[in-house]
């Protein structure tokens, strides 16, 4: 699939806001069961990256899947159909529906269920602006003359079953000869040289053709002026296209990229492919983007830091989503959470415990954020939600998290990989998967599924507990010396329907004790034997239960907030932030999303002032100290404080962190005032 609607910069809540925008990303399905199933794409498309122009044929081969009088498919709206042909080359009629983006042709003969044919597409437009796109206001397809995308995602093609229906195709793309084209499958070029014949190209021309032989999800398509890196290391074919203000880091992502792939296999086993296109997107569309043998990531996102983070949840797409896909829109999270685990997987081996609790943090929050609706239930939802994002890729997420805990490490990474396996090149559904799990934990798994998937709601554990010194005995029958204290207590938590193993920790003046409970409903009881005089005594202290905390429900409602800014809606966003406030007052994260808003309405003041607030916090997360000097820095500037702006940046500098490229932005700023882009008013 072309994009993967989820964090873009990967570095706590930070990155929660780019998800509410990018979870717009991906395309409506009509709720009616899939009518037709499209087989095979011929297309052929001219570019003029200078006009913005596309002039395309698609000759797409499709069967009915019930009796057809009428056959749907869905085209970028910028894109105007000029003929539709059926397979004797008679002109057909074709309506266009620009509420949905469709294009809908009647049959004159019908097509009987289970019978196929191929209808020829003839279509040409201007993709320049997001005015028209599939989502309002986010560009996913774009022809310019310095970078090019197609994405699937765009729709610039005809699609039907958006991300369920896979295919193959031959995808011809000609355009001028000084620009490279990545896409999906066999690769084929042929030089055209420059003609002075009325209707040709006057300079040089190159046509890339791309041959997808494995259904899959083909489509997108990037092309561009890019400096081109390649590595056959751990005989991974590896090509990395940046643009040529990022060649100097293309090595590193490149040694990144081999690594994360490396270790995918070594958890899921061999990818559909042994290549893969790294290639820079620009900053305007999504921030990452993922298809059949390519990984793509936004070009303000590749900074001097390498973004693992961002660009190991794109290549872990190439098992969860390229090779195994979602049955239906229920089992989204086959491919989004899968892939959002994987992520924290590598975050884990990289990073170790403190990555993957961080990790945890980010992926609990957006679980919770709009927990209202079972994750088997997401079909209900509006695509364009970001209630479904947060359902399809964080809980799907949490839930793969969970698991490893119930079966143990082993026996998770045998049920993915068997999984990984068995349905590589097809799609799957949640009972599917269950199927697997349950034949490695030895029993049946409905208890934990039916709780996570088709229930709502985390627990939030409380503890009580009494310790007990026992009687002076120095050795047991076998000679050890026996416990000298005993634990007894209560877990409670308000979900009477739960159950879920836990462990409670219990630090002792010696060795500490671990023991895994099962907490059952809203009270169970538990009681632990020591050698050492407990201490300190925590509950799920690693994090493998999805729990509810007031930090969790401060970061929702700052992610909730987020959401809401993006979507134009100041003042719902205030409401959203000031409840993270009245849970913590000195939540430096809340306060900085309160200055962003009053930056945004130009009230600088109460910006500043907020900012302000913002460095006197609990400094969570650590990025929020060196983004508030920079901001305040821009507020100076703005209100003709020059002086008051360049000490600002300098203490900015200071803090030598350059998360989100803080630090370069200072710098930036140190050499010409910020000065505030009079089209957006920012």
């Amino acid at each position: 699939m072309a994009i993967q609607l989820r964090r873009g910069l990967r570095a706590g809540v930070a990155s929660l806001a780019l998800a509410a925008l990018v979870a717009l990303a991906i395309p409506t399905w009509a709720a009616e069961k899939a009518r037709l199933r499209v087989d095979d794409y011929q297309i052929e498309a001219q570019l003029d990256p200078h006009l913005h122009q596309i002039t395309a044929r698609a000759k797409v081969k499709f069967t009915a899947l019930q009796d057809l009088n009428v056959a749907i498919f869905e085209l970028h709206n910028d894109l105007r159909v000029t003929r539709v042909l059926d397979e004797q080359n008679h002109q057909l009629s074709a309506e266009r529906v620009t509420q949905d983006s469709t294009v809908r042709v009647p049959l004159p003969s019908g097509l009987a269920k289970d019978a196929s044919t191929t209808l020829t597409f003839e279509y040409e437009g201007q993709l320049e602006s997001a005015d028209d796109s599939p989502v309002p206001g986010l560009k996913l397809a774009y022809i310019g003359d310095d970078t090019s995308y197609l994405l699937y995602a765009g729709r610039w093609f005809p699609v039907t079953g958006f991300g369920l229906n896979r295919f193959t195709s031959t995808i011809s793309v000609t355009l001028p000869a000084h620009m490279i084209v990545i896409g999906s499958g066999k690769e084929t070029v042929v030089e055209h040289p420059a003609s002075e014949k009325p209707g040709s190209s006057p300079l040089p021309t190159k046509t890339y053709t791309f041959v997808s032989t494995k259904p899959s999800f083909p489509g997108t398509i990037v092309a561009g002026v890019f400096q081109e890196f390649k590595s056959d290391e751990a005989g991974i074919d590896m090509h990395t296209f940046f643009k040529p203000t990022h060649q100097s880091l293309a090595p590193a992502y490149t040694n990144t990229a081999v690594q994360e792939l490396t270790y995918f296999i070594t958890l899921y086993g061999t990818p559909p492919s042994q290549r893969l296109n790294l290639v820079e997107i620009p900053g305007d569309t999504v921030p990452y983007i993922w298809a059949p043998e390519i990984a793509g990531i936004a070009g303000p996102s590749i900074t001097d830091k390498t973004n693992y983070r961002l660009l190991a949840d794109a290549i872990a797409h190439q098992w969860w989503g390229v090779s195994v896909s979602p049955k239906t829109k229920d089992d989204w999270w086959i491919s989004d959470g899968f892939s959002r685990y994987s992520e924290a997987l590598y975050v884990e081996n990289a990073a170790g415990e403190a990555g993957m609790e961080e990790a945890v943090k980010d992926m609990s929050v957006g679980a919770l954020a709009y927990d209202t609706m079972p994750l088997s239930q997401v079909a209900k939802l509006d695509i364009y939600s970001t209630e479904f994002q947060s359902l399809a890729t964080d809980k799907g997420a949490m839930i793969l998290h969970m698991l490893r805990w119930v079966l143990g490490e082993d026996n998770y990474n045998k049920t993915m990989r068997e999984f990984a396996t068995n349905y590589a090149g097809k799609p799957a559904t949640m009972d599917d998967f269950q199927t697997v799990a349950e034949k490695y934990y030895g029993k049946q798994l409905t208890w934990f599924f039916s709780q996570w998937l088709d229930s709502t709601g985390a627990p939030e554990f409380k503890l009580k507990y009494t310790v007990y010194r026992l009687g002076q005995v120095p050795q047991d029958p076998k000679g050890e010396r026996a416990p000298g204290f005993r634990v007894t207590g209560e877990v409670s938590q308000d979900l009477d329907l739960f159950r879920m193993p836990v462990d409670i920790r219990i630090d002792t003046d010696g060795k500490t004790e671990n023991k895994d409970i099962e907490v059952v409903g809203t009270n169970s009881p538990f009681s632990i034997e020591t050698f050492g005089r407990p201490r300190k005594i925590s509950i799920d202290p690693d994090h493998h239960v999805l729990t509810d905390s007031s930090d969790i429900k401060l970061r929702a409602s700052v992610l909730r907030g987020q959401a809401l800014q993006q979507q134009g809606d100041l003042s719902g966003a205030l409401e959203e932030f000031n409840k993270a406030l009245d849970l913590n007052k000195n939540s430096s994260l809340a306060h900085y999303r309160v200055a962003e808003v009053f930056f945004l309405q130009k009230n600088y003041q109460s910006s500043a002032n907020a900012y302000r607030a913002s460095l006197d916090g609990d400094g969570d997360p650590r990025w929020t100290e060196v983004w508030s000097r920079v901001q305040l820095g821009k507020i100076f500037d703005i209100t003709g404080q020059r002086e008051r702006a360049v000490n600002e940046y300098r203490q900015a500098l200071q803090t030598n962190d350059n998360t989100f490229g803080a630090l370069e932005d200072a710098r930036r700023y140190l050499q010409k005032p910020y000065e505030r882009p009079k089209d957006t008013g920012e």
